[in-house]
């Protein structure tokens, strides 16, 4: 029986070449978990403040949970964190794959990389043991021919990588981190660090069975889970179709999908964007241990299937956003974009902000190098993908920040530069959702859909619906309307998020479905330990506190939890057509949700006996002064 975590966090340094284990001690473990706990405590302790995020005094942070490396659908996780080049706050990435169940194996719980080397450089870690080699060859290449070459140079085609291609290279805002080329860590720019530091990938092989301390009661959740995903009880639909994979015309009539840059309500290419599966598909395909098997892939003329295809977020933005239908065109700019090591939803969104300012005259075909950028154009799309990578022409533009960009085009690109602190919002409409309104606005990374509330299901209060699960269970007990954003909105939201973040420490996927009560026994049965599911909230909140002092630390204020300008206003047609935020309203449930979370009600800044309550009274001397 294997404890599922080593009590070992590897230490990089790249600027002098020093490698070293750190051993922090259960109680490290216990209170963090992993994943953003890990990272906001890096980031505050070890990172100064006002630290140039693509300067070598930024640290870069792998940081897996206490459930990673475990045989069971969903465990094979990490989170990879540092602060944002694009934010310029708590940047963090959540990522599935074989990486890092490999990281596990291998004997380590997390991987800090510090400073910068001079020279491309790559990681290579096995049981236990690692070393920087040199990586001057791999400069330039994308992430497939990285992987083969690393593998082919080491022996071995079972070694996993982390890497970057030249996304990350050139440091675009937006740049990921992609394990292994289907997975990204998408959001917030984590590839564009990595490059700033000249390290072009992490290899590892492990062979340590990771079985947890009650390996029976692991098995048998894992065997239980996989029979009710073949049964259809689990994970409904994932295997067959993966996200957005179907009819997508629902989220269309709506309001919920995007098109022509969050502008408009209705499209008549979404035919044609619906059941990607059924026109160019060719398998599904599963992360380490996974019964779900929720990853497509697509053939095509001109579209390598080792990439994958595009899912729902991917069909959105490289997809309607930019008014394009093709297929074909949209799984060769996710093709590139996992080549190049970009974030499918920055891409597309800064894509459609410059598609709807060459429409309106703010650029021109001299600055877009003769590419007619106007919407629905899907060569045009691939066309800029490639431009951004390469940071050439126009792409050099587009490869900054969302506000960056609204501020050099001038004229009226503020008003539908679609963002949250500089990052592009993702494929759920705020005006339809308004969970999303409140999440967008106040989330620590910008705006974010996987730990926001989508609040369609609170109108159900059927003992089946969506109050059946989660947030029934943590007091939430009576159906809210849709465009509520009162109190009870607001108190449903900070569960919903709380509890949102605990996956992403301990650090599981959410597509397998496990409940609070489901994850707190395989917590127990991994590590030994006797925690509560209260425990593991409290593992949430204490994540989201920790991110939220960074930010106030980095010079972040109540004026950047806001939404884009467009969201105020309505749609042209469509469901949102009479639609838009209430400014005011909106304003008020942020701050309502400032005073719930313990933190001053005019300031959201966390209040120093709420940190001491979570057990991190350390970080208020990281807090401003009121």
């Amino acid at each position: 029986m294997v404890r599922s975590f080593h009590n070992k966090i590897l230490r990089v340094n790249l600027t002098d070449g020093s490698i070293k284990i750190d051993e922090p001690g259960p109680l490290y473990f216990r209170r963090y978990m992993g994943g953003w706990n890990v990272i906001a405590d890096v980031l505050l302790k070890e990172v100064p403040k006002g630290a140039d995020p693509l300067g070598p005094e930024n640290k870069l942070v792998f940081a897996p949970g206490v459930l990673t490396g475990l045989a069971v659908s969903g465990s094979s996780r990490n989170a990879v964190g540092a602060k944002s080049p694009l934010t310029g706050g708590f940047g963090v990435g959540e990522v599935g794959g074989f990486f890092p169940n490999e990281i596990k194996r291998a004997g380590f719980d997390a991987i800090i990389v510090e400073g910068a080397s001079e020279k491309p450089v790559y990681l290579w870690i096995k049981d236990g043991e690692a070393e920087i080699r040199d990586a001057s060859h791999l400069w330039g290449k994308t992430t497939k021919e990285t992987m083969e070459t690393i593998q082919e140079e080491l022996g071995d085609k079972r070694i996993r990588m982390s890497m970057i291609g030249p996304g990350g290279e050139n440091m675009v805002k937006y740049a990921c981190v992609m394990n292994e080329l289907k997975d990204a860590a998408g959001r917030t720019g984590m590839g564009a660090v990595m490059g700033s530091k000249k390290l072009k990938a992490v290899a590892v092989r492990g062979t340590m069975n990771i079985d947890g301390v009650d390996s029976d009661t692991v098995r048998s959740m894992a065997r239980r889970a996989a029979e009710e995903v073949r049964e259809g009880t689990r994970s409904a639909g994932l295997s067959k179709w993966g996200t957005g994979g179907g009819d997508l015309t629902d989220g269309l009539l709506q309001g919920n999908l995007p098109v022509n840059n969050f502008r408009d309500g209705e499209w008549e290419g979404i035919d044609d964007l619906s059941f990607v599966m059924n026109k160019i598909g060719t398998g599904m395909e599963a992360c380490f241990a996974c019964a779900v098997r929720c990853k497509k892939v697509v053939a095509a003329e001109g579209v390598d299937s080792d990439y994958g295809g595009p899912e729902y977020e991917t069909l959105g933005a490289l997809g309607s956003t930019c008014g394009v239908g093709d297929l074909v065109a949209v799984s060769k700019g996710n093709q590139l974009c996992n080549a190049y090591s970009l974030d499918t939803i920055g891409a597309g969104v800064t894509i459609a902000l410059a598609m709807e300012a060459f429409e309106n005259g703010l650029l021109t075909l001299e600055d877009t190098d003769g590419i007619d950028l106007r919407f629905g154009n899907g060569d045009a799309m691939v066309a800029m993908v490639e431009k951004i990578g390469k940071r050439e022409g126009l792409g050099d533009l587009l490869a900054e920040d969302m506000e960056t960009v609204a501020e050099r085009l001038g004229g009226d690109a503020w008003t539908y530069a679609v963002h949250t602190k500089g990052q592009a919002f993702p494929m759920h409409e705020p005006r339809f959702k308004r969970g999303l309104a409140i999440g967008y606005a106040v989330s620590p990374t910008g705006a974010d859909h996987c730990h926001s509330l989508h609040d369609s299901g609170l109108m159900n209060a059927d003992e089946e619906g969506f109050l059946a699960g989660g947030l029934r269970k943590l007091g939430v007990l009576e159906p809210i309307p849709l465009e509520d954003l009162g109190p009870a909105k607001v108190h449903a939201f900070m569960l919903n998020t709380i509890s949102s973040i605990v996956p992403n420490c301990v650090s599981m996927c959410n597509f397998p479905g496990w409940s609070l009560t489901e994850l707190t026994q395989m917590v127990n049965a991994a590590t030994g330990w006797d925690c509560s599911e209260y425990e593991l909230l409290k593992v949430g909140e204490r994540a989201l506190n920790l991110a939220r002092t960074f930010n106030m630390r980095e010079g972040l204020t109540v004026e950047d939890d806001r939404l884009s300008e467009r969201s105020y206003g309505p749609t042209t047609g469509g469901a949102l057509a009479d639609g838009g935020i209430d400014r005011e309203e909106l304003r008020e449930a942020v701050h309502t949700y400032y005073a719930m979370m313990g933190w001053d009600q005019e300031t959201g800044i966390p209040g120093e006996a709420k940190l001491q309550e979570l057990g991190v009274g350390w970080a208020a001397e990281y807090l401003p002064k009121k």
